[in-house]
């Protein structure tokens, strides 16, 4: 299932934070083209971050293979951060990018600016975090906002459950409520890391505890909004779902 498009009928002015990151990663990545050096500096080694200082040279890594690793260009601790906005490939981008655009935007508006900028970047750092706590030796790069996609993704079923989301699913396009969409998301990242994921740094695949890790900080901070403002999540679609299931879809 691959989202396409959400119900943001309702959103009047541009989310411009969510579009700021959006061009920073593009024009990143398209600096990152250009210097592989870059992409492995900013990038976060577990293995750095857990004894505090870089590794240079050809390292070896299980499984045969060497990775050519250099002197990061700040401290190692700061790599936490930056790792979410350098990317391994032009679909990781997309992938990522294409998320944040689609559920995004809701979530600046509900939370303002400033306080999504915020949560963005705690959400992507605890994602970091979770997967180099489970693969604290490793010294395969960590790379990618999917910690803070994830987190969107939290938020976003916690929040807007009911908003429609219009998604491919074997070859057709679908228009089903986000709590669905989002959860079939959610239960593929513990399936694909219920064998793998303390292993996950080690094989350098998918980092599914910094996806886990991420959508959890979005799920928390999620509740904890609908705590602080006393309201239930959308129910205004909802009621739209349940009386017009079948209803146009918004693309």
């Amino acid at each position: 299932m691959f989202p396409i498009s959400d119900d943001d009928r309702h959103l009047l002015k541009p989310a411009w934070v969510t579009i700021a990151i959006l061009i920073g990663n593009v024009l990143l990545y398209l600096y990152q083209t250009t210097n592989d050096s870059f992409t492995l500096g900013w990038s976060a080694v577990p293995w750095e971050i857990t004894n505090g200082k870089d590794l240079v040279g050809n390292v070896p890594v299980n499984g045969g293979g060497l990775i050519p690793l250099g002197e990061s260009p700040a401290p190692v601790y700061l790599t936490l951060l930056s790792s979410m906005f350098v990317h391994g490939g032009l679909m990781h981008l997309g992938g990522n990018m294409l998320y944040l655009w689609i559920f995004g935007d809701n979530l600046e508006h509900r939370f303002g600016a400033l306080r999504f900028l915020f949560f963005y970047l705690v959400s992507g750092l605890v994602g970091t975090i979770a997967h180099i706590a489970l693969a604290p030796d490793s010294v395969i790069p960590m790379l990618g906002a999917s910690g803070a996609i994830s987190g969107i993704l939290g938020a976003y079923i916690v929040l807007f459950p009911w908003n429609k989301v219009n998604a491919i699913f074997f070859f057709r396009m679908v228009t089903l409520p986000a709590i669905l969409v989002i959860g079939v998301w959610a239960g593929m990242q513990v399936l694909g890391g219920w064998g793998t994921l303390a292993k996950t740094g080690q094989s350098g695949g998918v980092a599914y505890a910094a996806h886990i890790g991420g959508f959890v900080a979005g799920v928390v901070t999620g509740l904890l909004s609908r705590m602080l403002m006393k309201s239930e999540p959308d129910t205004v679609f909802k009621q739209q779902s349940i009386e017009d299931p079948t209803s146009r879809r918004l693309w």
